[in-house]
């Protein structure tokens, strides 16, 4: 469950302390959230966040009660109280007997190491589906069942597995493999469409190599050159090994040029937005 990191968080409009926090409110009704990694005081790629959760509010059919520029104001307002410009904030839309409550809070991040980019991470395969993978939409129990796994085998990452065996994303994060200049990933109607992945297949291009989104089946790993996780908190992250199968990806030459690019495209959107807020 979640808990309130920094001294304040919002409800609605007003901000509250956190030693009050009490996250209950996500077992009733249904909610729309984002989770959106500050960097020097700016919400990093804000505009696609929220283009996310307009999609996620038609999908399920639901309507915000706020639109870009209020949530934005909430944003900086809960960023300017806690005095804190690094970290995760966590935005959530709950519907609940016909009411809609909003709330954002500083969760505490889990950034991986220097080591987990220079070496890799392991990470496993867990065989299951979203319900609606389109839609970012809080499910505790699926939530649950992965996390136990993840804990029970020490690893960064659990990669999902659908019923046909094709591999379609992490459960907390977007999956990309590489064979030679070739990267694969899922089609985006059996995925999250990930903000970070949305970006990195951009900077993909201007590198120069091509997308493929199409399945993979998850036997055929042995067959990849590397492969790495991309999201929120672990950007671009090699991946070590799935289960037994071992890769050399924090070395190869693709994956090195994505990180390299996909740095560079977080550097100019701060530049661009430090003096916005």
């Amino acid at each position: 469950m979640d808990v309130s990191y920094r001294k304040y968080y919002l409800y609605n409009e007003d901000i509250k302390e956190s030693e009050n926090f009490n996250d209950e409110f996500m077992l009733k009704g249904k909610s729309l959230y984002e989770v959106i990694r500050i960097i020097d005081g700016v919400p990093v790629f804000l505009e696609e966040h929220m283009n996310r959760l307009n999609n996620s509010e038609k999908l399920m059919d639901l309507k915000l009660p706020y639109g870009i520029e209020e949530i934005k104001e909430r944003i900086y307002k809960l960023i300017k109280e806690n005095h804190c410009d690094l970290g995760n904030i966590k935005l959530v839309f709950n519907f609940f007997h016909e009411k809609c409550d909003f709330y954002a809070y500083f969760l505490k991040h889990n950034y991986p190491e220097k080591s987990d980019y220079l070496n890799g991470v392991e990470t496993i395969f867990f065989h299951g589906e979203r319900d609606n993978p389109n839609a970012k939409v809080i499910n505790l129990s699926f939530r649950d069942r992965v996390d136990a796994k993840i804990k029970e085998k020490q690893v960064y990452e659990a990669i999902l597995v659908d019923r046909n065996g094709n591999i379609t994303e992490g459960s907390k994060s977007n999956i990309f493999m590489i064979e030679k200049n070739n990267v694969f990933t899922s089609p985006i109607e059996k995925v999250l469409p990930g903000i970070t992945r949305d970006i990195i297949i951009k900077v993909i291009k201007k590198c120069g190599y091509s997308v493929i989104e199409k399945e993979f089946n998850y036997k055929n790993i042995d067959r990849l050159d590397g492969m790495f996780i991309s999201g929120t908190s672990p950007q671009v992250l090699p991946i070590k090994s799935v289960e037994n199968v071992k890769f050399n990806s924090a070395d190869n030459e693709v994956i090195k040029n994505i990180m390299a690019g996909y740095d560079k495209e977080i550097e100019e959107y701060i530049r661009k937005n430090k003096n916005k807020e």
